[in-house]
This record gives C-alpha cells, structure tokens and sequence, in this order.
C-alpha cells in the first residue's frame, strides 16, 4: 500500500473521532434550571472533553510525525495502524462514560475512569507498537540511531506507564485520575517524535 493512503484513512478515522466527542457535550435546556447552572453541573463533560480532544491530537500531530518517515509500508504496519485507530475511535465512548459518571461518587465513577484509562493504555500501547515496527531495518528514511532507542523508548512509554497509575488511582479517587491524565497530554504536547526532533 502506498504511503498517502495509510495517512490517509488514519486522517478520516481521527477526524471523525475528534468531532464525535463534541456530541456528548449538551444541556438540558429552558426548564431545567439557568443555563449558567446548567454548564456548572456539566463541567465534567467540558473537561473531559478538552483532555480528549488534546489526547486524540497529540495522535494526529505524532503520527503524522511517524508516518512520513517510512520508507515502506506492509501488511504488520497496516494491522498495527488498525489497532491504534481501533483504540482512537474508542476514546469518544470512554470519554462520554467517564464524564458521566465522574462526580457520582460511586463505583460507577471508578469504573468509567478505569475504563479511560484503559482505553488511552490501548491506544498507548498501539502507538509504541508502531514505532517499535519503525525501527526495523529499511523501514524508515532518516532510522532512529542505535544508540538513541533507549531514550526514545522512554519518551514513549512514560504515558503508558502513567495510565497503568491512573487506572490504578481510579478506584481511589476519580478526579485525581483524571488531572493525572491531563498532565500526559499536557506532557506530549510539548515533546517530539524522534524524528521531528533530530530535524529540528
């Protein structure tokens, strides 16, 4: 398959899952009480909003970074493309659940930040797995050196390592798990691909 058309289809796929996410966002309407109380009760719906929205594009920005130093594409990298979009396309369900349940205060409220973080560790681990393929032998144009896996493994796994936590902190305090969610995306924000940053 030619290159164009894997970015391509990963492009329509993170599209549509960034727009879904503004289809949870909603109020009542007249009768329910004031509009300004009304985005005060579903403040959880914005915030959740506003982290997946940065997390599904930080996915965008770096896979584009990924994607167009490969020299080949073939049938694992076509698999493992579908897993990470399997994952993306997921993050609208996990952040609607989530959102509604976050101030219950229940064990529903652990289970849907749970179920976050799962989905995001998918996604985590999908999108290592992409890179992992890159650094095999001829499948790269400008290949990661040697000596500098190390450290780009690093940067890869810290938001896998961190979900696993947040999982974790769910089933103790919701909220909490969340802000620690944020602060990944807040994190890859800011740091490269490797490729992007050997160029720049």
């Amino acid at each position: 398959m030619d290159r164009g058309r894997l970015e391509a289809f990963s492009d329509g796929v993170i599209a549509v899952a960034i727009t879904l996410l503004a289809l949870n966002l909603a109020v009542a309407g007249p009768g329910h009480g004031s509009l300004l109380r009304q985005l005060g009760e579903h403040w959880p719906s914005f915030v959740a909003y506003v982290i997946s929205f940065f997390v599904i594009g930080i996915v965008w920005v770096n896979h584009h970074g990924l994607v167009r130093n490969i020299a080949v594409v073939d049938r694992t990298l076509l698999f493992l493309n579908l897993m990470l979009l399997l994952f993306v396309v997921l993050i609208p369900f996990a952040t609607a659940t989530m959102a509604t349940y976050l101030t219950s205060g229940d064990q529903d409220a652990h289970i849907a930040t749970a179920l976050y973080g799962v989905v995001l560790e998918g996604m985590a681990i999908s999108f290592a797995a992409i890179f992992w393929w890159t650094l095999g032998e001829g499948r790269t144009h400008q290949p990661v050196p040697k000596e500098a896996q190390r450290t780009v493994w690093l940067q890869f796994s810290i938001g896998g390592v961190v979900y696993i936590v947040a999982i974790g902190i769910a089933f103790l305090s919701a909220p909490l798990a969340l802000a620690l969610i944020g602060l990944v995306a807040l994190y890859y924000m800011f740091e490269q691909t490797p490729q992007r940053s050997r160029r720049s």
